[in-house]
């Protein structure tokens, strides 16, 4: 694959990312899809959550450390947490912080008392993950990369392992060529076999079940589920992509106008899609709205530079 055709691909990922947060947040208060169109179009200004803020979070951290580094990259989210914490950050990172602060402990010992010391299966590991996948698109590490970027916040092995599944769609998008047809069946079965729990791998069976039978997203949306939850709401990003991969839009509105954690459904989706299609797929309009865009087209060079 061409240089400029990767880098492409690493924008593509961590703005359509991006947009997928922003365009999912206002689809909280415009749930139908000509509504939040116009409203987009309108919008000065398209503002991203905290699953944007620590995914870049991430990238930061890899592009500083060199590799992924537990350590450091607690403290980058930390950081990143003071400087903004209206962001709409749940409540778990900030208590972790807080402990540390408190404790001096590390945030991967803090991370996991949580939840009487099971730890969180929330979808927070899976909504940043993107910029693991593309770091360690080609490395058999990977999952096991993706699991520990995990570790500072998410412990338990649901929410690593979503994680895990997340980065390694974000992966195989980053080397596959949109003008080739899409294999979905086999797109499907590699997710499932990057799975080490029966919850995952589970969900990630159904949405191979249901893609084979084109089903609605609505249907879709009911049988997997897209709450906070990593074994609900990463599988169903995951099909709102393999929906409609040769259309970025048509990604996005399908996870973020389906009910369920909107922001994280479409950031999760759009992450994925942006990976495959590239940048050029995205509506320009859109990428000129996004809220610190050329910091987030910046870092995303960076990171591909680093990875070449």
């Amino acid at each position: 694959m061409a240089t400029s055709d990767l880098t492409s691909k690493f924008l593509g990922c961590l703005i359509g990312k991006a947009l997928g947060d922003a365009i999912g947040e206002l689809a909280f208060a415009m749930p139908a899809e000509a509504a939040l169109r116009r409203h987009v179009a309108e919008a000065d200004v398209l503002v991203y959550t905290d699953d944007t803020a620590m995914a870049l979070g991430i990238a930061e951290s890899l592009v500083e450390a060199g590799d992924l580094d537990l350590e450091h990259l607690g403290r980058r989210f930390h950081d990143n947490f003071l400087r903004e914490p209206w962001r709409g950050y749940g409540p778990g990172p900030p208590s972790i912080f807080a402990a540390v602060e408190r404790t001096g402990l590390p945030y991967r010992q803090v991370a996991g008392r949580l939840f009487g010391g099971e730890g969180s299966l929330g979808n927070g590991a899976a909504m940043r993950v993107a910029p693991v996948g593309l770091a360690y698109r080609a490395s058999p590490e990977l999952a096991e990369k993706a699991r520990l970027s995990a570790a500072v916040t998410h412990t338990h092995p649901v929410g690593m392992d979503g994680a895990a599944v997340q980065a390694t769609a974000v992966a195989l998008a980053t080397v596959l060529d949109p003008e080739a047809p899409l294999d979905r069946q086999i797109f499907c079965r590699r997710l499932i076999g990057a799975a080490q729990s029966p919850e995952i791998r589970g969900r990630m069976e159904l949405v191979r079940t249901l893609v084979s039978d084109g089903a609605p997203a609505k249907q879709a949306a009911d049988a997997i589920g897209r709450s906070v939850a990593m074994q609900e709401s990463m599988p169903f990003a995951i099909f709102a992509f393999l929906s409609h991969p040769d259309s970025f839009e048509d990604c996005l509105f399908t996870a973020a106008l389906n009910g369920g954690d909107r922001d994280t459904l479409a950031a999760m989706a759009c992450a994925i899609s942006g990976a495959y299609l590239g940048l050029e797929a995205i509506p320009e309009a859109w990428r000129a709205r996004l809220e610190n865009h050329d910091l987030i087209a910046a870092l995303s060079r960076r990171l591909a530079r680093m990875t070449l």
